[in-house]
């Protein structure tokens, strides 16, 4: 049983690791909360953390019966969740370092930094479609047995755990990384990381496309 529990664990790591990657989203969260001080990044990390976990777990979980219950597919969560991905990677793009105003990681009171944890930081920036719709796919073949279901469960927990944990250190600590990297290497990776969303987002966008046009 401990080597079932492993190689689930295993897998759903491995599967969400590279979707959510917090490494290079790390990079993405220092750019837009550059204006917050330290103490202020780590409350909102932990934040951003606390909120990918419940998502995940909750898509692994109760995912695939929300989406039977409104009648919605995959696929239609695909395209839409696609849609807000690229709207959200065109506008960081456009975004110019200059423009204050409009960014996201203004100075403010530590009461107001949690504003915007769980949209956009949290959905989609760091847990998107692309991972939740893995989620809810694993979650959906989860096995019939009541033991290898719950072997599962906590397989799942714990790996998701585990992201949140990752999520927490790489946005956390990014202006360690910032430092390290420099501004014009922190300006590099995170027009990269925009681009690389942007190209996520209609990757997701077509493969729900994809998937409706081959259903009809």
């Amino acid at each position: 049983m401990l080597a079932v529990a492993t190689k689930s664990l295993l897998l759903i790591f491995t599967t969400l690791f590279p979707v959510v990657y917090p490494i290079g989203g790390g990079a993405l969260f220092f750019a837009l909360t550059k204006q917050y001080d330290g103490p202020a990044r780590k409350l909102l990390s932990r934040r951003i953390a606390l909120n990918s976990f419940v998502l995940l777990i909750a898509a692994f979980l109760i995912g695939s019966h929300v989406l039977s219950f409104f009648g919605v597919s995959l696929p239609v969560v695909q395209v839409g969740g696609g849609l807000v991905v690229i709207s959200t990677a065109w506008a960081m793009l456009k975004h110019k370092d200059g423009d204050e105003e409009d960014a996201i990681g203004r100075t403010i009171h530590d009461g107001d930094v949690l504003k915007y944890a769980f949209y956009p930081l949290t959905l989609p920036l760091t847990v998107g479609p692309g991972s939740i719709s893995i989620a809810i796919t694993l979650g959906a073949s989860r096995p019939s047995d009541l033991r290898g279901d719950l072997v599962t469960i906590v397989s799942a927990a714990i790996a998701s755990a585990l992201l949140a944990l990752s999520v927490y250190i790489c946005y956390g600590f990014s202006d360690r990384l910032a430092l390290r990297i420099g501004r014009n290497g922190m300006i590099v990776i995170g027009g990269l990381s925009s681009f690389l969303l942007f190209c996520i987002g209609v990757q997701i966008l077509w493969n729900g496309v994809h998937q409706l046009l081959t259903g009809m």
